[in-house]
């Protein structure tokens, strides 16, 4: 009988659809697969042939609440109601995963769902964890998670002490639910990537070590694997009226920012303005990433909804917010990038995009205005410099297989985990890890 692994995420798209290349991969190798995913995604996992279980409501009408788009501006009064939102989402994300993992051999979580090694402790099974982007404490940068400058080895270590607070975030109904739900005592230890006993759980970071390379004071167990890479699987392709809009003139710039659906007004003003400074053409992605569709010019077409490697090929650069899986899809067709991001790890990857020679510096959002976008269309229209590091970056990027090397691990952490009666006897489950 195939073993049977369980994988589970909350989160937007970016934080769902590398799971489901993996998922694919490791289906091909003979496994048994369930991804657990907010509801929004059950469609999309299941038109790919895979077994979906939905771990609560979508996200996309919690994102687009308006005490979640004005949080930064009333901190004190928004915050509390979100939190305590948020953590319903995680509890209840928890209870189905419970079902979900009954059978399984081996469980795969997001850094969102990290009551997933409570699941693995009871079900006395090994678990993985994974990032899309670098969260192990590390000196050489400081957390991602902040747009912080490189404050020097000692500095840089200390901001990664911020982890703990957001996984206090995660953690708040753990111990609740390991009584209630799964009839374990309270946890003994824990930690950003770490089992109940304080161990380092094997974190597996679903990006390429070329754009974010692998800090080497990191511990072994944090293994950075190369993109886990999806590529659209169904007959998508330009409509009549697109069509016709690449047929009027030059290759257009993409402009999207993701599924944070918020500032839409002023959004389409910047656009609209920088637009006709410019004098070059668009394609703007209209679905969750804040933009108004109505009344835009004749140079600016909008598109509800399209799969970026397909998309990407019509374009001739993309601004987008810096999401991971954007910058990844940007990288891999080679198209030169200007990141305009919002929050968490985006101007991270901004940062990276821009060191790598394939874009202009990285604007916030906040700060973006008509001029600045305008001049960064045209740097990315003209600067051939661009170009070719984006089409450097690419080709490197398509050597790498990271599910592929994501799967020789969980195998191997398969192969070796010892139960807890095992471990009892004296087994030490990080042994092997030496060898590695």
């Amino acid at each position: 009988m195939a073993k049977r692994i369980a994988i589970t995420t909350i989160g937007t798209r970016g934080d769902v659809q590398p799971y489901l290349a993996l998922a694919m991969a490791l289906k091909t190798r003979g496994y048994s697969v369930v991804v657990g995913a907010p509801a929004d995604f059950e469609e999309e996992t299941e038109s790919l042939g895979l077994e979906f279980c939905s771990l609560g409501s979508n996200i996309r009408s919690f994102l687009k609440q308006s005490n979640f788009e004005h949080a930064s501006e009333n901190f004190l009064v928004s915050m509390p109601a979100l939190l305590q939102q948020g953590q319903k989402i995680v509890e209840q994300a928890a209870r189905r995963s419970w079902t979900m993992a009954q059978g399984a051999d081996l469980i795969i979580l997001n850094i969102n769902t990290s009551f997933a090694i409570d699941i693995a402790e009871a079900l006395d099974i090994p678990a993985i964890a994974t990032a899309l982007q670098p969260l192990n404490t590390t000196g050489e940068f400081p957390i991602c998670t902040f747009d912080l400058p490189d404050l020097g080895r000692t500095l840089n270590w200390l901001t990664h002490a911020a982890t703990s607070v957001q996984q206090a975030y995660y953690d708040f109904p753990r111990d609740r639910l390991r009584r209630e739900l799964m009839g374990l005592e309270p946890r003994k230890s824990g930690g950003f990537f770490k089992d109940n006993e304080g161990k380092n759980l094997v974190t597996l970071y679903a990006y390429s070590g070329i754009v974010s390379p692998r800090p080497r004071d990191w511990p072994k167990t944090a293994i950075v694997t190369g993109y886990w890479h999806l590529s659209d699987q169904t007959d998508w392709r330009p409509s009549p009226e697109f069509s016709k809009f690449l047929s009027e003139g030059d290759a257009p710039v993409y402009l999207g920012f993701g599924s944070m659906p918020f500032g839409a007004s002023r959004n389409t003003h910047i656009l609209r303005e920088a637009v006709q400074r410019w004098g070059g053409r668009v394609v703007v992605a209209s679905g969750w990433g804040g933009f108004d569709s109505e009344n835009l010019p004749k140079n600016v077409f909008a598109i509800s909804k399209a799969p970026h490697d397909k998309l990407f090929a019509h374009v001739k650069a993309v601004v987008h917010h810096g999401g991971a899986g954007t910058t990844a899809a940007g990288l891999y067709a080679g198209k030169p990038t200007f990141v305009v991001p919002q929050a968490i790890d985006q101007p991270y990857w901004g940062r990276r995009v821009h060191e790598l020679g394939c874009g202009p510096e990285p604007v916030a959002l906040k700060k973006l205005t008509p001029d600045a976008l305008a001049g960064a269309l045209h740097a990315l229209s003209t600067q051939q410099s661009y170009t070719h590091a984006a089409q450097d970056v690419s080709e490197r990027l398509h050597s790498e297989d990271g599910p592929a090397r994501a799967i020789r691990h969980i195998e191997r952490v398969m192969n070796n985990y010892k139960t807890h009666s095992e471990r009892e006897q004296g087994y030490d489950h990080t042994a092997s890890w030496a060898n590695w």
